[in-house]
């Protein structure tokens, strides 16, 4: 789907509608309920534990996602796919985040914001949706200022005992959509994205329009009958960002 002046292009063959919203106390319930229960991050280890063992953890993490929406802004991003939420990423500066300084390879640099989590739907993976995610918060903090996404991988994703691995997203799934080990480790590494490389790429929506119609004008596009002329590429994204 391509948005044009408020008009929408529907194009032949696209497998999904995608759109890009920030996480806010409204659209939180729409985490994955694991997630929405989960203050792996929120918390430091002996806090999150008793928020878990005798408290409402659920209870905990909007309090957390308030407070950094007041003291900080935008903290998250969830993508919806035919209107269904397929994935999220949050991510805040380290002092919000307690957990960070219990990592192996912390601190985080100085000029950074960690990427705490990602997650994709399994229903939906393979369909670009993380780059996306991490594309729409490289775009949210290059307008902040900030230089450098840093986050922690797990190079041993899917081999540990259930319990033991989940919060941490997989060192695969950083590198594949542009991060590069800052501190190595054998389980958690530390890895950085650069915000100038992040901003230059072209997401895979993006891409295949562009090969699909090529150098059409919006007026052609909305009325077909209208000799094709050449424009500058299309300012909008094939997603629309809230």
């Amino acid at each position: 789907m391509l948005r044009i002046n408020n008009s929408v292009c529907l194009v032949r063959g696209s497998p999904m509608s995608r759109r890009l919203v920030n996480l806010t106390l409204d659209t939180l319930e729409d985490l994955p309920r694991p997630c929405r229960q989960c203050v792996y991050w929120e918390l430091d280890p002996v806090a999150s534990q008793r928020a878990c063992a005798s408290g409402d953890p659920g209870l905990e993490k909007e309090a957390w996602v308030s407070q950094t929406l007041l003291e900080w802004g935008s903290c998250g991003k969830l993508v919806y796919a035919d209107g269904m939420p397929a994935g999220y990423v949050m991510y805040a500066p380290p002092m919000h985040v307690p957990r960070s300084m219990a990592f192996p390879t912390s601190p985080v640099s100085p000029d950074a914001v960690l990427l705490m989590t990602a997650h994709v739907v399994a229903s939906f993976t393979g369909g670009g949706l993380g780059r996306m995610l991490v594309q729409g918060v490289a775009r949210d903090l290059t307008k902040r200022g900030v230089k450098a996404i840093e986050a922690f991988g797990d190079a041993k994703f899917g081999e540990v005992a259930e319990g033991e691995a989940g919060c941490v997203a997989p060192v695969d799934f950083f590198l594949s959509v542009g991060f590069k080990t800052v501190r190595p480790h054998p389980r958690y590494p530390r890895l950085r994205l650069e915000l100038r490389t992040a901003m230059s790429w072209k997401s895979d929506v993006e891409y295949a329009l562009e090969k699909l119609l090529g150098s059409m004008s919006p007026d052609a596009l909305l009325r077909p009958g209208l000799p094709a002329t050449r424009s500058a590429s299309p300012s909008e994204p094939a997603y629309t960002t809230n």
